[in-house]
């Protein structure tokens, strides 16, 4: 299993995960902004198991609420289309990260960081 791949996106914004990335992600996607500019990438049972408790955290936290922001604003869920191994990336995120057509896509523990191709 990589931990790094390069990809240009197609005219749909669509960006297509390796063939041995696909199991990873057959619960689905979650895709976020990230703490820079640059998006996350979930497998949606990481985003479920991981991520999702700890935005739960203290109601008058403001560390927390600060993560629901980041991480909520812009957020969408989908599946990885089972016959390209293709997620589409909408167009706010995409200019949230700066990226156009060329991405990088970098393993980051649980979770993939996607940003543009310097």
């Amino acid at each position: 299993m990589g931990d790094y791949f390069e990809r240009k996106l197609d005219e749909k914004r669509r960006l297509t995960i390796p063939a041995d990335l696909r199991e990873e992600f057959a619960s689905g996607v979650v895709i976020t902004q990230g703490f820079k500019n640059y998006l996350h990438l979930y497998p949606k049972s990481v985003w479920d198991q991981l991520v999702e408790p700890e935005l739960q955290g203290n109601v008058l936290d403001e560390t927390t609420a600060d993560l629901n922001v980041r991480f909520r604003m812009g957020k969408t869920d989908s599946v990885i289309d089972q016959k390209q191994g293709r997620i589409s990336l909408e167009q706010h995120l995409l200019d949230f990260a700066g990226i156009s057509r060329d991405v990088v896509a970098v393993r980051a523990g649980r979770y993939w960081r996607l940003q543009r191709r310097e």
